[in-house]
């Protein structure tokens, strides 16, 4: 009992005290016709419209042949040559079917010629397992539209990595004799 009285004798000093405590400064009239002009300081932009028309005025380019120019075309024929010498790329493919079973992969592969005759499937079998596969990707973005039209069909669809055999690759000339022809 006395330590609750105590408790209660402590909390009404307290919440009294702080009544004692008023607050020094200025008071609010002090404040009243003060005004701050901050026009100065701010970041203005142009109009939207002047930006349209600055940008729509056609732009004089110049006939003049660079030498960059001659740099970049003689660069991109390297890339294209060097491409063109690699027998396989890496891309994405859509995967629809692996399995052991034959009958059923030759089922999956005519089950998706008739639902969705646009797209090209190719069947392929690594030993000891049958692959049906959708389409040549360069990403896996550009897979991700006939992944998700083929999902709805075939819920065990996925897309995975493969390397694809370049369709205009050239075979170098064979070695005969340990030495090439010139």
């Amino acid at each position: 009992m006395k330590k609750s009285l105590f408790g209660l004798i402590v909390l009404l000093i307290l919440t009294n005290s702080c009544a004692i405590f008023q607050k020094t400064g200025p008071s609010v009239d002090v404040y009243e016709g003060y005004q701050e002009d901050l026009s100065e300081k701010r970041i203005t932009f142009p109009s939207l419209e002047k930006q349209v028309a600055e940008t729509v005025k056609p732009r004089v380019t110049s006939t003049e042949v660079l030498a960059v120019d001659g740099d970049l075309e003689i660069a991109l024929r390297n890339f294209t040559e060097k491409n063109r010498s690699e027998r396989y790329w890496s891309g994405f493919t859509v995967m629809v079917y692996s399995g052991v079973d034959r009958d059923m992969a030759f089922k999956t592969r005519n089950d998706l010629f008739m639902n969705f005759p646009d797209i090209k499937t190719d069947m392929q079998y690594q030993q000891p397992r049958y692959l049906v596969k959708v389409g040549k990707y360069v990403n896996r973005i550009e897979a991700q539209a006939h992944y998700h039209k083929i999902k709805d069909r075939f819920p065990t669809a996925r897309i995975i990595q493969d390397r694809f055999q370049r369709e205009g690759y050239v075979n170098p000339e064979p070695i005969d004799n340990g030495e090439r022809q010139n």
